[in-house]
Protein backbone atom coordinates (compact mmCIF):
# COMPACT_ATOMS: atom_id res chain seq x y z
CA UNK A 1 0.00 0.00 0.00
CA UNK A 2 1.36 3.43 -0.88
CA UNK A 3 1.30 6.35 1.47
CA UNK A 4 -1.03 9.21 0.66
CA UNK A 5 -1.09 12.74 2.11
CA UNK A 6 -3.65 11.49 4.60
CA UNK A 7 -1.46 8.50 5.47
CA UNK A 8 2.15 9.82 5.54
CA UNK A 9 5.15 7.65 6.35
CA UNK A 10 6.66 8.39 9.80
CA UNK A 11 9.69 10.68 9.83
CA UNK A 12 12.41 11.19 12.42
CA UNK A 13 14.90 13.98 13.09
CA UNK A 14 17.56 11.66 11.63
CA UNK A 15 15.51 11.39 8.43
CA UNK A 16 15.63 15.20 8.24
CA UNK A 17 19.42 15.08 8.44
CA UNK A 18 20.10 15.69 12.15
CA UNK A 19 21.79 12.94 14.16
CA UNK A 20 21.29 13.62 17.88
CA UNK A 21 23.32 10.52 18.79
CA UNK A 22 26.33 11.88 16.87
CA UNK A 23 26.07 15.13 18.81
CA UNK A 24 26.01 13.28 22.10
CA UNK A 25 28.99 11.19 21.05
CA UNK A 26 30.91 14.36 20.22
CA UNK A 27 30.19 15.81 23.66
CA UNK A 28 31.51 12.67 25.34
CA UNK A 29 34.64 12.70 23.19
CA UNK A 30 35.53 16.32 23.90
CA UNK A 31 34.78 16.29 27.65
CA UNK A 32 38.35 15.36 28.70
CA UNK A 33 39.81 17.94 26.30
CA UNK A 34 37.57 20.65 27.68
CA UNK A 35 38.18 19.71 31.32
CA UNK A 36 41.92 20.34 30.87
CA UNK A 37 41.17 24.02 30.32
CA UNK A 38 39.09 24.49 33.48
CA UNK A 39 40.15 26.99 36.15
CA UNK A 40 39.33 26.81 39.88
CA UNK A 41 36.57 29.41 39.39
CA UNK A 42 34.55 27.13 37.08
CA UNK A 43 31.43 25.79 38.78
CA UNK A 44 29.87 22.60 37.46
CA UNK A 45 30.85 20.66 34.37
CA UNK A 46 30.12 20.53 30.67
CA UNK A 47 26.56 19.96 29.48
CA UNK A 48 24.39 22.31 31.52
CA UNK A 49 22.13 24.95 30.02
CA UNK A 50 24.33 27.75 31.35
CA UNK A 51 27.99 27.87 32.33
CA UNK A 52 28.92 29.11 35.83
CA UNK A 53 32.04 31.06 36.83
CA UNK A 54 32.72 32.39 40.34
CA UNK A 55 34.36 35.85 40.48
CA UNK A 56 33.87 36.45 44.18
CA UNK A 57 37.44 35.83 45.34
CA UNK A 58 39.37 37.26 42.40
CA UNK A 59 38.74 41.03 42.08
CA UNK A 60 38.08 44.01 44.35
CA UNK A 61 36.60 46.25 41.63
CA UNK A 62 36.07 43.93 38.68
CA UNK A 63 35.55 45.21 35.17
CA UNK A 64 34.39 42.59 32.68
CA UNK A 65 35.72 42.86 29.13
CA UNK A 66 34.10 40.77 26.40
CA UNK A 67 35.09 39.99 22.84
CA UNK A 68 33.74 37.89 19.99
CA UNK A 69 35.17 36.87 16.63
CA UNK A 70 35.54 34.17 14.01
CA UNK A 71 38.49 33.18 11.84
CA UNK A 72 37.33 34.68 8.56
CA UNK A 73 37.92 32.81 5.33
CA UNK A 74 40.99 31.09 6.74
CA UNK A 75 38.28 28.59 7.62
CA UNK A 76 37.77 27.81 3.92
CA UNK A 77 41.48 27.18 3.47
CA UNK A 78 41.49 24.87 6.50
CA UNK A 79 38.60 22.89 5.02
CA UNK A 80 40.20 22.82 1.58
CA UNK A 81 43.43 21.44 3.04
CA UNK A 82 41.78 19.15 5.60
CA UNK A 83 43.62 20.87 8.45
CA UNK A 84 41.15 21.05 11.30
CA UNK A 85 43.32 20.72 14.40
CA UNK A 86 44.68 24.27 14.69
CA UNK A 87 41.86 26.49 13.38
CA UNK A 88 40.37 26.37 16.88
CA UNK A 89 43.54 27.96 18.24
CA UNK A 90 43.00 30.79 15.76
CA UNK A 91 39.46 31.23 17.04
CA UNK A 92 40.55 31.53 20.66
CA UNK A 93 43.48 33.82 19.84
CA UNK A 94 41.40 36.26 17.82
CA UNK A 95 39.12 36.78 20.82
CA UNK A 96 41.52 36.66 23.78
CA UNK A 97 44.21 38.81 22.16
CA UNK A 98 41.57 41.50 21.64
CA UNK A 99 40.48 41.72 25.28
CA UNK A 100 44.13 41.56 26.35
CA UNK A 101 44.59 45.02 24.80
CA UNK A 102 42.68 46.49 27.75
CA UNK A 103 44.85 44.65 30.26
CA UNK A 104 42.17 42.04 30.89
CA UNK A 105 42.78 38.39 31.72
CA UNK A 106 40.56 36.03 29.69
CA UNK A 107 38.49 34.01 32.17
CA UNK A 108 36.35 31.78 30.01
CA UNK A 109 35.47 31.04 26.39
CA UNK A 110 32.45 29.66 24.54
CA UNK A 111 32.41 28.41 20.96
CA UNK A 112 29.78 27.90 18.27
CA UNK A 113 30.32 25.14 15.67
CA UNK A 114 27.74 24.77 12.89
CA UNK A 115 27.67 22.30 10.03
CA UNK A 116 25.28 20.63 7.60
CA UNK A 117 26.10 17.07 8.66
CA UNK A 118 28.13 16.42 11.77
CA UNK A 119 31.42 14.62 11.19
CA UNK A 120 32.53 13.63 14.68
CA UNK A 121 36.24 13.34 13.83
CA UNK A 122 36.35 16.78 12.22
CA UNK A 123 34.35 18.43 14.99
CA UNK A 124 36.49 16.78 17.68
CA UNK A 125 39.66 18.02 15.97
CA UNK A 126 38.29 21.56 15.80
CA UNK A 127 37.09 21.62 19.40
CA UNK A 128 40.35 20.00 20.48
CA UNK A 129 42.17 22.96 18.95
CA UNK A 130 39.85 25.34 20.80
CA UNK A 131 40.58 23.53 24.07
CA UNK A 132 44.32 23.68 23.41
CA UNK A 133 44.09 27.41 22.68
CA UNK A 134 42.16 27.99 25.88
CA UNK A 135 44.69 26.03 27.91
CA UNK A 136 47.55 28.04 26.41
CA UNK A 137 45.71 31.30 27.12
CA UNK A 138 44.78 30.24 30.66
CA UNK A 139 41.02 30.60 30.13
CA UNK A 140 38.38 27.92 30.63
CA UNK A 141 36.45 26.45 27.71
CA UNK A 142 33.31 26.64 29.81
CA UNK A 143 30.72 25.74 27.20
CA UNK A 144 29.65 25.94 23.60
CA UNK A 145 27.11 24.95 20.99
CA UNK A 146 27.22 22.40 18.19
CA UNK A 147 24.53 22.90 15.55
CA UNK A 148 23.73 20.40 12.79
CA UNK A 149 21.72 22.20 10.10
CA UNK A 150 21.03 20.24 6.91
CA UNK A 151 20.93 22.27 3.69
CA UNK A 152 22.64 25.28 5.30
CA UNK A 153 26.19 24.17 4.43
CA UNK A 154 27.76 22.23 1.59
CA UNK A 155 29.16 18.77 2.41
CA UNK A 156 32.35 19.07 4.46
CA UNK A 157 31.77 22.72 5.34
CA UNK A 158 31.38 24.12 8.84
CA UNK A 159 31.28 27.54 10.44
CA UNK A 160 33.00 28.65 13.60
CA UNK A 161 32.62 31.54 16.02
CA UNK A 162 33.39 32.20 19.66
CA UNK A 163 33.50 34.73 22.44
CA UNK A 164 35.42 35.33 25.63
CA UNK A 165 34.82 37.17 28.89
CA UNK A 166 37.84 38.66 30.63
CA UNK A 167 38.37 40.49 33.90
CA UNK A 168 40.57 43.35 35.05
CA UNK A 169 40.79 45.54 38.14
CA UNK A 170 39.25 48.90 37.38
CA UNK A 171 42.45 50.66 38.44
CA UNK A 172 44.53 48.56 36.01
CA UNK A 173 42.38 48.98 32.92
CA UNK A 174 44.32 50.02 29.82
CA UNK A 175 42.29 52.44 27.69
CA UNK A 176 45.00 54.47 25.93
CA UNK A 177 44.21 57.65 27.88
CA UNK A 178 47.82 58.00 29.07
CA UNK A 179 49.32 57.70 25.56
CA UNK A 180 51.38 60.82 24.83
CA UNK A 181 53.56 62.28 22.08
CA UNK A 182 57.03 60.78 22.26
CA UNK A 183 55.83 57.35 23.40
CA UNK A 184 57.55 54.51 21.58
CA UNK A 185 55.98 51.59 19.70
CA UNK A 186 57.34 48.12 20.45
CA UNK A 187 56.11 45.64 17.85
CA UNK A 188 55.95 41.98 18.86
CA UNK A 189 56.33 39.32 16.18
CA UNK A 190 53.34 37.50 14.71
CA UNK A 191 53.39 33.82 13.74
CA UNK A 192 52.23 34.62 10.19
CA UNK A 193 49.10 36.17 8.69
CA UNK A 194 47.19 35.01 11.79
CA UNK A 195 43.50 35.08 10.74
CA UNK A 196 43.22 38.24 8.69
CA UNK A 197 43.31 39.01 4.98
CA UNK A 198 42.54 35.46 3.89
CA UNK A 199 40.14 36.43 1.13
CA UNK A 200 43.13 38.07 -0.53
CA UNK A 201 45.48 35.26 0.58
CA UNK A 202 43.24 32.64 -1.04
CA UNK A 203 42.90 34.70 -4.22
CA UNK A 204 46.69 34.92 -4.53
CA UNK A 205 47.17 31.26 -3.57
CA UNK A 206 44.63 30.07 -6.16
CA UNK A 207 46.00 32.33 -8.90
CA UNK A 208 49.50 30.99 -8.22
CA UNK A 209 48.25 27.43 -8.76
CA UNK A 210 47.93 26.46 -5.08
CA UNK A 211 51.67 25.72 -4.60
CA UNK A 212 51.21 24.17 -1.14
CA UNK A 213 54.66 22.58 -1.00
CA UNK A 214 56.57 25.64 -2.20
CA UNK A 215 59.50 26.17 0.15
CA UNK A 216 59.87 29.74 1.39
CA UNK A 217 63.10 31.32 2.56
CA UNK A 218 63.89 29.67 5.87
CA UNK A 219 62.73 26.23 4.70
CA UNK A 220 59.05 26.49 5.70
CA UNK A 221 56.46 25.21 3.25
CA UNK A 222 54.00 27.83 2.03
CA UNK A 223 50.99 25.87 3.24
CA UNK A 224 52.47 25.60 6.75
CA UNK A 225 53.19 29.33 6.83
CA UNK A 226 49.66 30.17 5.71
CA UNK A 227 48.05 27.81 8.24
CA UNK A 228 50.29 28.65 11.21
CA UNK A 229 47.89 29.33 14.10
CA UNK A 230 47.54 32.84 15.48
CA UNK A 231 50.02 33.57 18.25
CA UNK A 232 48.53 33.76 21.74
CA UNK A 233 50.00 36.74 23.60
CA UNK A 234 48.00 36.41 26.81
CA UNK A 235 50.35 34.85 29.34
CA UNK A 236 53.54 36.78 28.44
CA UNK A 237 51.74 40.13 28.21
CA UNK A 238 49.89 39.62 31.50
CA UNK A 239 53.23 38.80 33.12
CA UNK A 240 54.70 41.95 31.57
CA UNK A 241 51.85 44.09 32.91
CA UNK A 242 52.54 42.87 36.46
CA UNK A 243 56.11 44.17 36.35
CA UNK A 244 55.93 47.07 33.86
CA UNK A 245 52.27 48.04 33.78
CA UNK A 246 52.87 51.73 34.54
CA UNK A 247 55.32 52.05 31.65
CA UNK A 248 52.88 50.58 29.11
CA UNK A 249 50.44 53.34 28.13
CA UNK A 250 48.50 51.36 25.53
CA UNK A 251 48.41 48.15 23.52
CA UNK A 252 47.01 47.01 20.18
CA UNK A 253 46.21 43.65 18.60
CA UNK A 254 46.99 43.81 14.86
CA UNK A 255 43.99 42.24 13.15
CA UNK A 256 41.78 43.32 10.23
CA UNK A 257 42.96 46.76 9.12
CA UNK A 258 46.58 45.88 9.71
CA UNK A 259 49.14 48.30 11.10
CA UNK A 260 47.39 51.24 9.46
CA UNK A 261 44.11 50.99 11.32
CA UNK A 262 44.62 49.11 14.59
CA UNK A 263 47.23 50.94 16.68
CA UNK A 264 45.53 54.30 16.10
CA UNK A 265 42.35 52.92 17.73
CA UNK A 266 43.99 53.33 21.18
CA UNK A 267 45.65 56.69 20.48
CA UNK A 268 43.81 59.85 21.66
CA UNK A 269 42.71 62.56 19.23
CA UNK A 270 45.42 65.06 18.35
CA UNK A 271 48.08 62.36 18.25
CA UNK A 272 49.32 60.17 15.41
CA UNK A 273 51.84 57.46 14.59
CA UNK A 274 55.12 57.45 12.70
CA UNK A 275 55.91 53.81 11.88
CA UNK A 276 59.30 52.92 10.41
CA UNK A 277 58.81 50.14 7.86
CA UNK A 278 62.55 49.38 7.81
CA UNK A 279 62.61 48.61 11.55
CA UNK A 280 61.95 44.92 10.86
CA UNK A 281 62.16 42.54 7.92
CA UNK A 282 58.95 41.47 6.22
CA UNK A 283 58.65 37.71 6.90
CA UNK A 284 58.95 35.37 3.90
CA UNK A 285 55.23 34.48 3.73
CA UNK A 286 54.34 38.17 3.37
CA UNK A 287 57.11 38.69 0.82
CA UNK A 288 55.61 35.86 -1.24
CA UNK A 289 52.08 37.24 -0.95
CA UNK A 290 53.18 40.73 -1.97
CA UNK A 291 55.26 39.55 -4.93
CA UNK A 292 52.82 36.93 -6.20
CA UNK A 293 49.82 39.21 -5.79
CA UNK A 294 51.59 42.41 -6.92
CA UNK A 295 50.15 43.96 -3.76
CA UNK A 296 51.00 47.64 -3.15
CA UNK A 297 52.76 48.57 0.10
CA UNK A 298 49.77 50.57 1.29
CA UNK A 299 47.48 47.60 0.70
CA UNK A 300 49.84 45.31 2.62
CA UNK A 301 49.89 47.66 5.63
CA UNK A 302 46.11 47.88 5.90
CA UNK A 303 45.34 44.22 5.12
CA UNK A 304 47.98 42.16 6.91
CA UNK A 305 49.91 42.36 10.18
CA UNK A 306 53.12 42.15 8.09
CA UNK A 307 54.95 40.32 10.88
CA UNK A 308 53.78 42.47 13.82
CA UNK A 309 50.98 40.81 15.77
CA UNK A 310 50.81 42.91 18.94
CA UNK A 311 52.06 46.40 19.79
CA UNK A 312 52.99 48.03 23.09
CA UNK A 313 52.94 51.82 23.41
CA UNK A 314 55.64 52.59 25.97
CA UNK A 315 56.95 55.65 27.78
CA UNK A 316 60.17 56.71 26.05
CA UNK A 317 62.33 56.50 29.18
CA UNK A 318 61.14 52.94 29.89
CA UNK A 319 61.75 51.39 26.48
CA UNK A 320 64.98 49.59 27.39
CA UNK A 321 63.47 48.11 30.54
CA UNK A 322 60.27 46.97 28.82
CA UNK A 323 62.22 45.63 25.85
CA UNK A 324 64.37 43.52 28.14
CA UNK A 325 61.26 42.18 29.86
CA UNK A 326 59.69 41.30 26.49
CA UNK A 327 62.87 39.43 25.58
CA UNK A 328 62.71 37.58 28.89
CA UNK A 329 59.21 36.41 27.92
CA UNK A 330 60.66 34.84 24.77
CA UNK A 331 58.99 37.24 22.34
CA UNK A 332 60.84 38.56 19.29
CA UNK A 333 60.22 42.28 18.95
CA UNK A 334 61.41 45.56 17.45
CA UNK A 335 61.10 49.28 18.14
CA UNK A 336 58.94 50.23 15.16
CA UNK A 337 58.04 53.90 15.62
CA UNK A 338 56.65 56.55 17.92
CA UNK A 339 53.59 58.57 18.82
CA UNK A 340 53.58 62.06 17.30
CA UNK A 341 51.38 65.13 17.38
CA UNK A 342 49.00 65.01 14.44
CA UNK A 343 46.05 67.03 13.26
CA UNK A 344 43.75 66.23 10.37
CA UNK A 345 42.61 62.98 8.82
CA UNK A 346 45.98 61.38 8.08
CA UNK A 347 47.27 60.36 11.50
CA UNK A 348 49.29 57.28 10.54
CA UNK A 349 52.50 57.45 8.52
CA UNK A 350 54.30 54.28 7.49
CA UNK A 351 57.50 54.61 5.54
Amino acid sequence: MTNSPSNPSPLTYRDAGVDIDAGNELVERIKPLVKRSFRPEVMGGLGGFGALFDLSNKYREPVLVSGTDGVGTKLKLAQQLGRHDTIGIDLVAMCVNDVLVQGAEPLFFLDYFATGKLDIDTAAAVVGGIANGCTEAGCALIGGETAEMPDMYAPGEYDLAGFTVAGVEKSELKDGASVAAGDVLIGIASSGPHSNGYSLVRRIYDRAGQPADLELDGGVKLVDALMAPTRLYVKPILALLKTHGAAIHGMAHITGGGLTENIIRVVPDGLGLDIKANAWTLPPVFQWLQKEGAVADSEMWRTFNCGIGFVLIVAADQVDSVSAAVTAQGLEHWTIGEVTRADGAERVKIG
